[in-house]
């Protein structure tokens, strides 16, 4: 495994799909299967590809800041600082694993909105 470029792949398909396009962060990135964790998107590639496609057209005005990046075996985890229309922002952790050609083939993911107040000073992120 090439963990550095697992990295880097990881990140350039999650910021291609939420840039809208998903299609060909799927092509460049996705091997034979995508096995798909998150309970709000479909199994599959079609069902990842649906779900930014949508997202896109409902949300363009998004952002999303990579805070970390870490990679282990065939794992890659990444945690996002994400900002939706009205300021609405969250923190995401998602994790992908790559099959021995290099390509995602399963993703699991955990999402927190960030509230407006905190008992402590820092940040989620």
């Amino acid at each position: 495994m090439n963990l550095e470029q697992n990295k880097q792949h990881a990140v350039a398909f999650y910021q291609m799909a939420y840039e809208g396009n998903p299609r060909q962060a799927v092509e460049a990135y996705v091997g034979d299967e995508y096995i798909q964790h998150n309970p709000d998107v479909a199994n599959g590639t079609e069902g990842f590809i649906e779900y930014f496609e949508r997202m896109q057209r409902e949300y363009p005005e998004k952002s999303i800041e990579f805070v970390r990046v870490i990679a282990e075996g065939d794992l890659v985890a990444l945690h996002t600082h994400q900002i939706w229309p009205d300021n609405d922002q969250y923190v995401t952790m998602d994790f992908f694993r790559f099959d021995d050609n290099g390509k995602i083939v399963e993703h699991w993911d955990s999402i927190q909105q960030i509230p407006e107040t905190s008992a402590n000073p820092n940040t989620m992120y």
